[in-house]
């Protein structure tokens, strides 16, 4: 059997029902859940590391950089074959996308979590390491980044989002599909993920703010965001990428900061493009020198460009990591 090192972060798959406030809070350890799950250990030879018992609110760019780091370490070991992390659902698509970014290896990364508590009778969390086990195992889970399982779909950490608050279907890869499934401990691949990429850094730049455009916005939180010392900005404009005219006067305020503007849409797929020419359109913030994203959420660009910022902030040198 293989060895898989489980990388315990915490989240709902830990939690229970407290009796006192009737809401779910964190409980068990990774050692017991893997004790309260007997036919994981009949699948590999498995062993625990606890990183920590974070909610996903509670997780941060520090400790995915320190995640990232410990994983990196194992990943190296010759005994070890494929790693699980364990994770909050809340968010688990921007840690896994920060390990996705970081670690080079061609051993299998799985990040899953859970939706539902061990107080519930539909508790996902057991079938959700399950399944993380039967990719570990499987030779094609090899050299295609960091994955994603939930519900048995398999995604690319590059790719998924979080799209409702609490359907166990939650975790989708809306541009391009998932990459495959677990069915019954089959693995099945239908794609590959549609980019891979690495970039090597030792620290990051987590001084980044994300703000979403809305109608009839004016220019005050993109003047507050530099003046107050932002590093970095992403901001999630509409449809393919156009603001309103006092949200562009806000964007050349920032960009003539010498702080670097990330461009993502609000919508949940697409890209963004610069192919309108209205005042407030993204012929003109290209022109000002807006980065486009591709295929990339706001949450995510942020992660991104803390990277990214952990190696350089000219701007150039930032449009060519994020195209």
């Amino acid at each position: 059997m293989k060895n898989i090192l489980i990388v315990f972060t915490g989240g709902t798959f830990s939690m229970r029902i407290d009796e006192k406030t009737k809401s779910a809070v964190p409980f068990f350890n990774g050692e017991e859940l893997v004790q309260m799950m007997p036919q994981a250990s009949q699948l590999a030879n498995l062993s625990v590391f606890e990183f920590g018992n974070y909610p996903g609110p509670h997780m941060t760019p520090e400790l995915m950089l320190h995640l990232s780091k410990k994983v990196n370490e194992f990943a190296k070991r010759t005994d070890v074959d494929g790693i699980i992390v364990t994770h909050g659902t809340d968010t688990l698509e921007e840690t896994a996308y920060f390990l996705d970014l970081t670690i080079q290896t061609d051993k299998p990364i799985v990040v899953i979590g859970a939706m539902k508590t061990s107080s519930e009778p539909d508790w996902d969390g057991p079938k959700n390491l399950v399944d993380a086990i039967h990719i570990c195992n499987n030779p094609n889970s090899k050299n295609i980044g960091v994955l994603v399982c939930l519900n048995g779909e398999i995604n690319a950490a590059s790719e998924v989002t979080k799209t409702h608050t609490e359907d166990v279907e939650t975790f989708r890869s809306l541009d391009f599909g998932s990459l495959g499934f677990v069915d019954r401990g089959k693995v099945v691949y239908n794609r590959l993920p549609r980019k891979l990429e690495i970039i090597e850094t030792t620290k990051i730049n987590s001084n980044v703010d994300l703000i979403k455009v809305y109608a009839g916005m004016d220019d005050k939180f993109f003047r507050y965001s530099a003046e107050s010392g932002a590093e970095g900005l992403v901001v999630e404009a509409m449809g393919v990428g156009n603001v309103p005219p006092a949200v562009f006067e806000g964007i050349k305020f920032v960009v003539r900061k010498n702080i670097p503007v990330v461009l993502v849409s609000r919508c949940p797929a697409g890209e963004t493009l610069g192919i309108y020419g209205y005042p407030g359109a993204g012929k003109w913030l290209k022109e000002l020198g807006v980065i486009f994203t591709d295929f990339l959420n706001g949450q995510k660009a942020r992660i991104k460009m803390m990277i990214c910022l952990g190696k350089t902030a000219d701007r150039k040198e930032l449009e060519k990591l994020f195209s």
